[in-house]
């Protein structure tokens, strides 16, 4: 028999969010990325796009700012996308964060997400 992997699931993550979809926002997603629904992402203080947040970047890219809300291919060329922005819980258990985050990094993280009221819940 052939195994199955189920693959995240869009917004999977939220364990709640702001009426309306109030904690969404359209965004554009940096060329070059291939990232997973529930990846923490940063915002570019230049430009304004989003990228998986980078603990050794610069210009914004270092600081957590929002989640993916949706699997997104951007290899080919910057590419439209969905992110929770604000006022949610989140379940930390389903979040994605880069390879190199060390547990310290993960409590700054968390710190960086709660400033935009994202409350991640372990």
């Amino acid at each position: 028999m052939t195994a199955l992997t189920e693959k995240r699931h869009a917004g999977g993550f939220i364990i709640s969010e702001a009426d309306g979809h109030l904690s969404r926002d359209n965004a554009i997603l940096k060329s070059g990325q291939n990232l997973e629904a529930g990846t923490v992402i940063a915002k570019a203080t230049s430009g304004g796009q989003w990228s998986q947040v980078d603990d050794s970047g610069s210009g914004g890219l270092e600081t957590a700012a929002g989640i993916l809300y949706a699997s997104v291919d951007a290899s080919a060329g910057d590419t439209p996308c969905v992110v929770i922005a604000r006022s949610a819980e989140v379940n930390g258990h389903e979040l994605i964060w880069p390879d190199a985050s060390p547990a310290r990094d993960l409590v700054e993280g968390y710190a960086e997400l709660a400033l935009q009221e994202i409350i991640v819940r372990d």
